[in-house]
């Protein structure tokens, strides 16, 4: 499986990682030089790279400027091949295999309302539109969504719940079509608050601060990533008081050095109907060479939140650390035992006591990080924070 990395998703978290000095490739760099790539831009001091080459899981919060993101990166030391990690990607791209995926699917490369036949929105959601409008709704839409819920759906007839149903399938249709012949541009802005939100926005500064984006950990002068996987998944995923329904494009690069293959997992979030503005995370493979050679698994996500301000911002960004911190942790802890023992032929039943015990860990978490490594979404907030969201709402 690989645990999907997304459970509370703190949807979200990328990285603020500060200008790389070299374009040599990860892959061909030594252990040291590895070492100072992440010291540099995962703020690894000399305490996490000595637990590291122990065998631990190393997690950092990266620094942000902004009050409503989450910055976290994680390393974990694989002994698996490249070709373990992308196949067990591949097989749960768009598979319920965790009980916080609600539902789950995956968009044709020409997509149809077909593609959503099995997504369902919550009753409390339909209610919720009766009274939305541009500036003021619980669900985020474009300002042309909120527009022709009100203009198109027969409010007081009987039929009013299908009729929304399938108007929102509708236009989530048109705006995956739409972003898939025309790109970013078509990125959604978000009209549910009086204050406008244009993903793309969201997206560019995300990606300006990014390791990945920026070429350091994957980048070659031998050697080009190649796309081998582009995909756009829905999922509903559990999420306390409301789950959300996300759309993730997801890509798979892979290259090819002396050491081994390079792979490079990028998620963007393109939408999501609560509580997050924007997402980006990515999870290389990577193999460095020496002595004792190694592979790495390196995680970075990066989100914003607009539960992330307001009265008590303060209190709740300290709770979704801590909590990110942890349920990251766990992840990819569990995702490693996975991992080796998928390579070994092993069967969840003959998994280690250990796994267990991490999965356990993971639960207690409440962080629903739903797909780590194949993240379908990328960060999300956690139930307590949630609810002082919605406490919020119901005193102002």
């Amino acid at each position: 499986m690989l645990m999907r990395l997304n459970y509370l998703v703190a949807l979200f978290t990328s990285f603020v990682i500060a200008s790389l000095a070299t374009t040599s490739s990860l892959a061909q760099n030594s252990a040291a030089e590895f070492h100072n790539i992440l010291r540099e831009n995962l703020a690894l001091d000399e305490m996490d790279l000595a637990a590291l080459q122990h065998g631990q899981t190393v997690v950092k919060l990266l620094p942000v400027d902004d009050k409503q993101a989450v910055a976290v990166a994680g390393v974990v030391e694989l002994q698996v091949p490249a070709q373990v990690f992308l196949e067990s990607f591949r097989e749960n791209l768009a598979t319920k295999s965790n009980p916080a995926i609600l539902e789950i699917g995956r968009f044709s490369t020409e997509p149809t309302l077909a593609d959503l036949k099995d997504l369902t929105f919550e009753r409390r959601d339909i209610e919720d539109l009766k009274t939305c409008v541009v500036g003021s709704c619980q669900l985020k839409l474009s300002a042309r969504m909120i527009e022709r819920l009100q203009n198109e759906i027969h409010w007081d007839g009987p039929n009013y719940v299908a009729e929304a149903t399938q108007l929102l399938k509708l236009m989530l249709l048109d705006y995956v079509r739409d972003y898939q012949a025309r790109g970013e541009v078509a990125l959604i802005e978000y009209s549910d608050k009086e204050k406008p939100v244009r993903l793309a926005d969201d997206q560019g500064a995300q990606k300006g601060v990014s390791t990945y984006f920026n070429g350091r950990l994957t980048s070659s002068s031998n050697s080009t990533l190649t796309t081998i996987e582009n995909a756009i998944v829905w999922s509903k995923i559990k999420f306390g008081l409301k789950p959300v329904i996300a759309i993730n494009h997801i890509t798979i690069d892979k290259s090819q050095s002396d050491n081994g293959p390079q792979i490079l997992v990028t998620t963007k979030q393109i939408y999501a109907n609560h509580y997050f503005t924007s997402s980006l995370a990515s999870t290389a493979f990577v193999n460095v060479p020496g002595t004792n050679p190694a592979s790495y698994l390196i995680y970075e996500n990066r989100s914003r939140a607009d539960a992330l301000r307001g009265p008590f911002s303060g209190i709740k960004r300290g709770l979704v650390r801590d909590k990110a911190l942890n349920g990251l942790t766990a992840i990819l802890e569990h995702s490693k035992l996975s991992l080796s023992a998928r390579a070994l032929g092993q069967t969840g039943s003959t998994m280690p006591i250990e796994r267990s015990r991490n999965w356990r860990r993971w639960r207690r978490a409440g962080i629903l990080l739903i797909f780590l490594l194949f993240s379908v979404a990328a960060v999300a907030v956690l139930i307590a924070l949630s609810s002082n969201y919605r406490w919020k709402s119901e005193t102002t």
